[in-house]
């Protein structure tokens, strides 16, 4: 009786994380899809290519936070995952409610994380419903907030427009939340603007995450790394 209870009890256990694995997606997706609908002139090849994004095109990694900072300019994650369970440096790392961060250096047990609040973090990000990008960035202080720089004077967008990965990178794929535009202010040279975005996930609660591995992603970094080669 005891042992088949506790048979059951793991059972449960992995159904519930495979659970959380697959609401995560969809909620990331589904949330990516109303905001982009709400945009006019929506056209078929841009309903495709989200679409076709699915978590069969990426290898997913359980981890649980173990330490966690707030209040440094060069803040960091630790998770009890390292290389032995497959995780490398330059994954990316999400939670339920968006991106955290990016695997910054592994052991065989253990991975370290930067997350969006270190000054070291510069993660590509755009508008829902726009082709224009920036970079966010994180100014210290308040851990609910960061900062969406070097997007064009000429872009459109209103507050409380969501703000998700560009994908114009190998970590993250198009569309992972990031966290909605709360106020706005020209740069310093008056060339672009520089967007206050209200961050998704609150990291004062990060504790289950997902670490993500693009599928190709060490043969797209080797081709662009020899983009200067003669």
């Amino acid at each position: 009786e005891i042992s088949g209870g506790i048979t059951s009890y793991f059972h449960l256990k992995t159904a519930n994380e495979d659970l959380f694995d697959r609401n995560m997606w969809l909620a990331q997706r589904l949330s990516f899809l109303e905001n982009v609908l709400k945009e006019k002139g929506l056209d078929s090849a841009r309903l495709y290519s989200m679409e076709r994004l699915a978590p069969t095109e990426y290898q997913i990694f359980k981890a649980n936070v173990i330490k966690n900072s707030l209040n440094k300019a060069d803040n960091y994650i630790t998770l009890d995952r390292g290389t032995t369970e497959g995780i490398r440096p330059e994954m990316g790392v999400v939670d339920a409610n968006g991106v955290v961060g990016i695997v910054y250096k592994t052991s065989p047990h253990y991975s370290l994380v930067i997350p969006l609040l270190n000054s070291k973090s510069s993660i590509s990000c755009k508008i829902v419903g726009s082709d224009y990008f920036g970079y966010l960035k994180w100014e210290g202080g308040n851990s609910r907030f960061a900062y969406l720089k070097d997007l064009p004077r000429h872009a459109e967008f209103n507050l409380g427009d969501t703000v998700v990965t560009s994908g114009y990178s190998t970590v993250f794929p198009e569309g992972v939340m990031v966290g909605t535009v709360d106020d706005m202010s020209d740069s310093h040279d008056g060339l672009s603007y520089l967007l206050k975005i209200k961050l998704a996930t609150d990291f004062g609660k990060v504790s289950n995450v997902r670490v993500i591995s693009r599928n190709g992603q060490d043969e797209q970094k080797a081709l662009e790394s020899r983009a200067d080669e003669k």
